[in-house]
């Protein structure tokens, strides 16, 4: 379904984010951001940027709007039914990710049919902020790529870095005064053309969205004049052995004849792994 043929968008209200929200984004970051000339001026196109902080949303749509293209993301679907902001993410054109569906198709039709609108989507290929701990780019979930793939839309990488230090992950309360300074960097699309007309099966998925990343993580390097870490941070394998060692350890501990004070340790570290899960918006 496309955003214009839904009647809870409003035109009206997409013209009056660009009037009211830059200057209020650009009284909150300094910016130095370079790369707009590879973002497309028309044509549906994918804004694939690193994610380190609850700010990046603010900083990559300004930087977006620079360009010269509306910023639209892509939201869990679940946000949409909130009270006051779900119409108001409707009414500004943003998109759903249907992530209870079972059929992949139908968990990005909305974005794919925006691509093919000539919309410019805004997708987190990590799905969630980084949980390296040198905050890296982790390793990517497969939306960006099917979105890519199946409609033949560029993939432009964008790094950005410092938007951690306005509102660190994790927190609730900005950093502020004095105002931190983000840097932001665009790159020319991803290469995908190896990928093209092969069936999007596991393997080409997931070997599109890595050369996703390795573009993100390359631009990110030249950012912070650092060399990346050779292996990529897998945080579903990171849950993964979280999991099993919880296991580990609650079969070598005694039970507990008190049912008062008996832990799950399998249970306490499972949820602990899988407490933020809920806010990640990319595919697997």
């Amino acid at each position: 379904m496309s955003k214009r043929d839904d009647l809870n968008y409003s035109p009206a209200w997409r013209r009056a984010t660009t009037v009211i929200l830059p200057p209020l984004i650009k009284a909150l970051m300094k910016r130095d951001w370079r790369g707009h000339q590879h973002v497309p001026s028309e044509g549906g196109v994918i804004i694939a940027p690193n994610h380190l902080s609850y700010a990046d949303w603010a900083a990559v749509a300004l930087f977006t709007h620079e360009a010269g293209r509306y910023p639209a993301f892509m939201i869990k679907s679940g946000v949409f039914e909130v009270r006051l902001i779900g119409p108001f993410l409707h009414r500004c054109g943003q998109f759903p990710v249907h992530r209870g569906e079972t059929d992949a198709a139908l968990v990005l039709k909305e974005a794919e049919q925006g691509l093919r609108n000539g919309e410019c989507i805004i997708v987190y290929p990590e799905g969630t902020a980084t949980r390296d701990p040198a905050l890296w780019p982790m390793t990517g979930k497969t939306g960006v790529a099917r979105l890519a793939l199946t409609t033949g839309a560029p993939v432009i990488p964008v790094a950005h870095w410092g938007a951690q230090e306005i509102l660190p992950y994790g927190t609730t309360k900005p950093h502020l005064m004095p105002r931190r300074e983000v840097q932001m960097l665009a790159g020319p699309p991803v290469d995908l053309s190896a990928f093209a007309g092969q069936p999007m099966d596991r393997d080409v998925l997931r070997a599109a969205t890595e050369a996703v990343m390795v573009d993100i993580t390359s631009l990110l390097a030249e950012l912070r004049g650092e060399a990346p870490p050779k292996v990529r941070f897998d945080l579903v394998a990171e849950r993964k052995a979280a999991r099993i060692a919880a296991r580990t350890a609650a079969t070598a501990q005694p039970t507990s004849t008190d049912p008062t004070t008996s832990t799950d340790p399998t249970t306490a570290a499972a949820d602990s792994a899988g407490a933020d899960s809920a806010g990640e918006a990319g595919l697997r």
